[in-house]
């Protein structure tokens, strides 16, 4: 089966996430998620990759990235994964065992307007919505926490968000998505259809030549 066309020019917002092989967990005590934050800040020291927000969870990662670079999208995503597999199994002594990740990472591009709020919102808020922490910033190891409570330093990994980010925004997190945004993330997440209003998506996929990110799975019906 061919692979689905996927985007990574330089000036358009996109949403990428990768999840391990099983669904293992690889991010187990803080040294992991710190490790992989300093790795984190390794990869844009080399790549200059523009980061709007990210999320470490257990056996997977988001990110919301803004690469100024056609290919510096692929560049980022493949540098912070084969990384993090040769260390992982360098610390785990586990070298030889193979990759730790599905795969490909998973990506899509975003409408930067209140989509782009909505998937900024799905990445900040993910361990909320997992039950794993009770108030937004009690999760450490995000975007979130770095932009709230880091040092300057710290903040410097990230770029401004390109759209206002509301002043009341940590109560917002604690809104549940729609069912409506949840359902049309998943889809954009599992098929890389882009993330905005139809009129956007269709371009996109115009402009692109995502047409296959709009068919439905499995073989066409015979007339």
């Amino acid at each position: 089966m061919s692979r689905t066309n996927r985007v990574d020019v330089g000036g358009e917002v996109y949403h990428c996430l990768n999840r391990t092989v099983g669904k293992q967990k690889v991010f187990i005590k803080d040294k992991d998620y710190q490790a992989f934050e300093r790795m984190i800040e390794e990869v844009v020291d080399a790549t200059g990759m523009r980061i709007l927000a990210y999320c470490i969870m257990s056996n997977h990662f988001h990110f919301v990235l803004y690469p100024e670079e056609d290919g510096g999208l692929s560049d980022f995503m493949k540098k912070i994964t084969l990384t993090h597999t040769q260390r992982y199994r360098v610390t785990t002594n586990t070298v030889g065992e193979g990759p730790i990740y599905q795969g490909r990472y998973k990506s899509f591009i975003v409408q930067d307007d209140t989509h782009l709020f909505t998937v900024l919102r799905y990445v900040e808020c993910n361990p909320l919505t997992a039950n794993l922490i009770k108030e937004p910033l009690d999760w450490k190891y995000s975007s979130l926490y770095r932009r709230y409570k880091g040092s300057e330093k710290q903040k410097q990994l990230l770029t401004p968000w390109i759209i206002e980010e509301p002043k009341d925004y940590l109560n917002i997190l604690k809104n549940s998505l729609t069912p409506n945004e949840l359902e049309k993330l998943e889809r954009s997440e599992n098929k890389g259809v882009p993330y905005g209003d139809e009129e956007y998506i269709l371009n996109k996929v115009e402009e692109y030549k995502l047409q296959s990110t709009m068919r439905q799975k499995g073989r066409p019906r015979k007339e």
